[in-house]
């Protein structure tokens, strides 16, 4: 905002009357209708002092040429001319006041800015330029003073006056409606600025406009302006212009959860793998939502490198103890975490990384199901001492989904192992079972236990009476 005043600080100088402003019979009608205001003036030779005066303290420089304004010089000129206000032009006084309201301004003195300006409205003899830039600068001081509808009337007054009205102004417009709950008027201000910035004045919308044009949507469909579905549509088609020019996490979430409420899962899958893919996720919920739709949609490899990557990324925490803050990762190693971790590397038939992972789920869990995965992974690599001390681990922590089915494993890996003793007996207490099924299985692996059991002794009488006579 002082960028701006300065800039019409510099605009001023050319209504000194040595410069000519070039005419436009449109804006002359314009004028006439609203008052008559000329396009340019020529101060009075008194004040042209005094503006010249103060002109020269505003540029001063200092020593290594770096701007120097002397606004104590500044004020006594403009003191000076106030205190004899009634024998200057009506023109004369309108530039005394652009001068204090910009002064004011410098001042963070915002009531007495507001004022000058107010008074240079007044001035019957004010030139249209000049009086078009002070609409417009008093505007925004009401937006800052909150005074939002004042505002609005303002700009609305300023848009009526001029010959090109600018994006810039239609979005300040559109954030001032907004503030007044006035969502469709702040959208279709906005959606004009958007427009205009990019067919009419050639650049790319800043984006709080996009955020504000989202949020309209938002706030039309909480009113019942706008159907749910076409509000979601909307902001996902503006979510996706932020997330392409201004890439931010906040972005990435917000198009991703959009995409979930209209069951895209696939969309949301890939729009947070693009924010993971760009290191914008540092919460836990994000990698494991990831994780989870990435395991969902047949991806159990990304799904365990996402999850490997949160583990390895480390965040500042404040430790709410000691105030101290310490570097953590954002995955921690949580039964929960370490089990799905295992999970898509087993999916991803990556077992020997899922053992070492699921070794340490199970350390940490106060129930023996973590161990009878465990204990079916060793199984499935051939290792059967540590299939069975695995699974004697679980049964022996309890609280299991289904003990007969452990039993029937660990009495797989005994027979495996050719104990066929120890394995029918777990089989026998696995037929324990209330459950025909189980019931079933468990006295046919007893069977096959016991003929296994004689088939594998009858090898060895053999082989015995072989190596004796040979």
């Amino acid at each position: 905002m002082k960028r701006f005043m300065q800039s019409l600080f510099l605009s001023i100088t050319l209504l000194l009357g040595m410069t000519a402003i070039s005419y436009s019979p449109q804006l002359e009608s314009q004028a006439k209708a609203k008052g008559n205001y000329k396009k340019a003036r020529v101060l009075s030779s008194k004040a042209a002092k005094i503006i010249t005066k103060v002109v020269e303290a505003l540029e001063r420089l200092d020593e290594e040429g770096k701007e120097d304004p002397d606004f104590i010089t500044v004020r006594a000129l403009l003191t000076e001319m106030e205190l004899n206000k009634d024998s200057f032009k009506s023109y004369d006084r309108s530039v005394m006041y652009n001068y204090w309201g910009y002064l004011y301004f410098n001042d963070e003195d915002y009531d007495s800015a507001m004022r000058s300006y107010e008074l240079l409205l007044n001035e019957p003899e004010v030139t249209l330029p000049l009086r078009t830039a002070s609409l417009y600068t008093l505007a925004q001081l009401y937006f800052v003073k909150e005074n939002y509808q004042k505002g609005i009337e303002l700009i609305l007054t300023w848009m009526d006056e001029v010959e090109n009205v600018t994006a810039q102004s239609y979005s300040l417009l559109a954030q001032a409606y907004f503030q007044t709950s006035k969502y469709q008027k702040s959208l279709d201000s906005m959606l004009e600025a958007i427009r205009l910035a990019e067919e009419v004045e050639g650049y790319r919308p800043k984006e709080n406009w996009y955020v504000l044009t989202a949020a309209c949507y938002s706030e039309l469909k909480d009113l019942k302006i706008m159907s749910e579905n076409e509000s979601l549509i909307k902001q996902r088609d503006v979510y996706e212009i932020l997330v392409n020019y201004y890439p931010k996490k906040l972005y990435f979430l917000q198009l991703g959860g959009i995409y979930g409420q209209m069951n895209r899962e696939v969309d949301y899958m890939i729009t947070l793998k693009a924010a993971f893919e760009q290191d914008l996720l540092d919460k836990e919920a994000e990698y494991l939502a990831l994780a989870q739709l990435l395991l969902l949609n047949k991806n159990p490899y990304w799904a365990a490198q996402v999850l490997v990557s949160g583990q390895n990324k480390r965040v500042i925490v404040k430790n709410e103890d000691t105030d101290e803050e310490e570097l953590k990762p954002v995955v921690k190693d949580t039964e929960k975490n370490l089990k799905l971790l295992a999970d898509a590397w087993r999916i991803a038939q990556e077992t020997e990384k899922a053992i070492p992972v699921l070794e340490k789920a199970a350390q940490l869990s106060k129930e023996g199901e973590t161990y009878i995965l465990l204990g079916n992974l060793y199984l499935v690599e051939d290792k059967l001492e540590s299939a069975i001390k695995a699974i004697d681990a679980g049964i022996k922590k309890g609280s299991l989904k289904n003990p007969s089915q452990a039993r029937l494993v660990l009495g797989q890996a005994y027979f495996e192992l050719e104990n066929f003793d120890e394995a029918k007996k777990q089989f026998r207490i696995a037929a324990r079972n209330e459950d025909k099924k189980v019931k079933k299985t468990a006295n046919s692996w007893i069977k096959y236990a016991e003929n296994e059991e004689i088939r594998v002794k009858n090898l060895n009488l053999r082989r015995e009476y072989i190596e004796k006579n040979s």
